[in-house]
């Protein structure tokens, strides 16, 4: 180990820098090789997956949907109808179909570029710091997919529901396009894998001193109230499906707190 620390010690910035370029070139392949295939699964990864929100037998469609009829409250049926979607420009679905392969492979691809630049990175430390950075990839990547899995059965079904069916009047007929419904859902992916990786974000920031936990706590409310608005604003004029994507969000700021004073301590 601690030869291969030396020697990683010892090579000079062109060396460092070819093999970045390396590792560039081999997390850069893991993306193609998995683009062609999720492109080929095409029938798999539209249906099921990417157009799968908008219609009624989504699994977060059918669950509040029955909610709504127990509890006789209307509002909370969402995408009880499929949302149409229309193409207007002669090569648009191919452009959609590649774009929805690259993102496929990237995700896909997540957690061998995570291995690769941990890999990089890991001769150059003592062996608590390679540990930590292992901790840190792992938790990185966790957090990442389980925001994306929310951001895709929770955030993405009620704001289809919501901005699908939102008219300022009655003139005015909703036709979307499938770009359009593909780059809001893959937004909305993205900003929940990102927003989860708030409590590994604060912990190696307070682990740096940047953040303290009383600067968390002096502006919780602050937050509190930003995450109540970003939560109006994406959801539907209902407390509960307003209520469903905040709880999640305030839980994180919470524990990202909590992390803060843990570190801070010791």
């Amino acid at each position: 180990m601690a030869g291969k620390a030396s020697k990683h010690n010892e090579m000079t910035f062109w060396q460092h820098l070819g093999e970045l370029r390396n590792i560039f070139i081999r997390c850069m392949l893991a993306v193609v090789v998995l683009l062609i295939v999720a492109f080929c699964l095409k029938d798999i990864i539209f249906q099921q997956v990417v157009l799968r929100p908008r219609m009624p037998e989504f699994v977060t469609n059918r669950l509040l949907c029955r909610l709504a009829e127990q509890w006789n409250s209307p509002v909370l049926c969402i995408n009880s109808t499929i949302l149409p979607l229309i193409n207007i420009e002669l090569a648009g679905q191919f452009t959609v179909h590649l774009r929805v392969a690259f993102w496929s492979g990237v995700i896909m691809a997540f957690p061998y570029i995570m291995y690769e630049l941990a890999k990089f990175f890991r001769p150059a430390l003592k062996q608590g710091e390679s540990a930590m950075l292992r901790g840190v990839a792992l938790m990185f990547t966790l957090c990442f997919a389980i925001g994306a899995a929310f951001g895709y059965f929770i955030i993405a079904p009620i704001s289809i529901h919501f901005l699908g069916t939102y008219s300022v009047s009655a003139q005015v007929v909703n036709q979307i396009t499938l770009g359009s419904y593909l780059s809001t859902v893959l937004g909305l992916i993205f900003a929940g894998g990102a927003a989860f990786e708030m409590p590994v974000v604060v912990l190696y920031l307070s682990r740096l001193g940047v953040v303290k936990p009383q600067f968390l706590s002096r502006y919780r409310k602050v937050a509190i109230v930003v995450i109540l608005v970003i939560s109006a604003v994406i959801t539907p004029p209902d407390v509960f499906s307003m209520t469903i994507v905040a709880i999640p969000l305030l839980l994180l700021y919470e524990v990202s707190v909590l992390l803060a004073r843990m570190e801070f301590k010791d």
